[in-house]
């Protein structure tokens, strides 16, 4: 009877990532360019999304003070941002790659920051966890050469019933390479599913958790923290909240509401 419980909890296990992997691969053809996203001549950036409330004091808190993109809008005119992490930087569930987060926040800044020549490298891929976006995290950082990296992390890690103990390692490890690359951080935290989706009902609680938990770790490391979960309780003016039919990724509204207070955020920081 033991061994027949421990088998039938791994393949649920299992189930469950394949489940998160697999969704996110259904939907790569929607996701966004690893290279920055130059607008196509004569397309008009998309508009941000409706009902979109901004809480920047809520939203971002300043870590260090971005100081080091400070210096580079400042003195280069230039700012390099490497966004990492999983399918909501990938962009799955955009209906077009330019509606996806990281081509519309790189849209949104260069509007906001018109003297400033800035590119947002595309680096997510769909289901990764905190362990294998540590694991690619030099590499990624030494092929685009950053002023700033976007790290979302912890939404796969509930979905995959990690421990936090295990996440805080990793969190840690990608600590010690962003630290020696002397870059600005700002972590973000999980997005808010469905109160009443049927895939993934219950796991507000855990992702709250994991945002709180977050906030802390980030303020002791220095870096500046979105607080992507708690933003998302007021967007109850968007499309089931800003997720998508398959209760998990973001959807056009989602993303283009998430770039919009994500710029707003950052311009502000940085000029």
């Amino acid at each position: 009877m033991k061994k027949t419980t421990l088998l039938l909890t791994a393949l649920a296990g299992l189930g469950l990532g394949l489940l998160i992997a697999g969704a996110a691969r259904a939907q790569t053809a929607a996701a966004a360019s690893p290279e920055p996203t130059l607008p196509r001549p004569g397309q008009t950036p998309p508009a941000a999304a409706p009902a979109c409330p901004v809480n920047a004091a809520a939203l971002t808190l300043a870590g260090d003070g971005l100081y080091r993109s400070k210096a580079a809008v400042r003195r280069l005119s230039r700012l390099n941002i490497l966004a990492i992490g999983s399918s909501s930087i990938e962009g799955v569930g955009a209906s077009r790659r330019d509606l996806g987060f990281v081509p519309m926040l790189q849209n949104d800044l260069r509007t906001r920051l018109p003297e400033v020549a800035v590119n947002v490298f595309n680096r997510g891929i769909g289901g990764e966890s905190a362990f294998e976006t540590a694991n690619r995290l030099r590499a990624e950082i030494e092929t685009y050469k950053p002023d700033l990296v976007i790290w979302q992390v912890g939404t796969n890690d509930v979905l995959r019933a990690r421990p936090w103990s295990d996440v805080m390692v990793d969190i840690t490890r990608g600590q010690a390479i962003l630290d020696a690359a002397d870059v600005d951080v700002l972590l973000i935290d999980p997005q808010r599913l469905p109160e009443d989706g049927v895939n993934f009902r219950g796991k507000n609680v855990e992702l709250a958790e994991v945002a709180r938990l977050l906030a802390v770790e980030g303020a002791r490391m220095g870096y500046a923290v979105q607080h992507r979960f708690d933003a998302m309780r007021a967007w109850t003016g968007l499309r089931r909240g800003g997720i998508g039919p398959d209760d998990l990724h973001m959807n056009d509204d989602g993303y283009a509401c998430w770039a919009s207070v994500t710029a707003d955020s950052l311009a502000a920081a940085v000029r």
